[in-house]
């Protein structure tokens, strides 16, 4: 009898099935303080990429095109690195974006806050930190190691 208590426990942990009396989603009014917590910051990270779009593309024409011809080959590596760097962040800045907008559909899905690799919940602290998170700390370092 014990020997199929321990095996049907591997069997859950190689499946990665969730324990029965563990929660197995967070509820409608977890899920939309989530929801709040994602669009604010959706809302603040279109801002930023509005403002690092501006910066690379140089629409506000704030930089050293109205100078002397002198300063201009002095400060054209500047200006060109500089432009690079805005455009690597909003690249990066588009990716946050997508994420956080693929959970807000997981949320109305219902299955924000499901670690993709366990199928346990991905504890509230990390969610309201990363709210865009789809692996539980976990998850997250076994990861880690095995890219070791």
């Amino acid at each position: 009898m014990e020997k199929k208590k321990i095996a049907k426990s591997k069997e859950k942990e190689i499946k990665n099935i969730p324990d029965p009396s563990e929660k197995i989603r967070y509820t409608d009014k977890e899920l939309m303080e989530f929801k709040e917590i994602i669009l604010g910051k959706l809302e603040d990270a279109r801002r930023d990429l509005v403002l690092l779009t501006e910066a690379y593309t140089t629409k506000n024409n704030n930089d050293t095109n109205d100078t002397s011809p002198t300063f201009k080959v002095l400060e054209e590596g500047s200006n060109v690195l500089s432009k690079e760097e805005n455009s690597q962040l909003a690249v990066r800045q588009q990716k946050f974006i997508r994420d956080l907008e693929s959970a807000l559909l997981r949320i109305e899905n219902k299955t924000y806050g499901i670690c993709r690799v366990t199928g346990k919940l991905i504890p509230k602290e990390r969610l309201k930190v990363v709210p865009h998170a789809t692996m539980s700390i976990e998850a997250k370092l076994s990861q880690h190691n095995l890219n070791k």
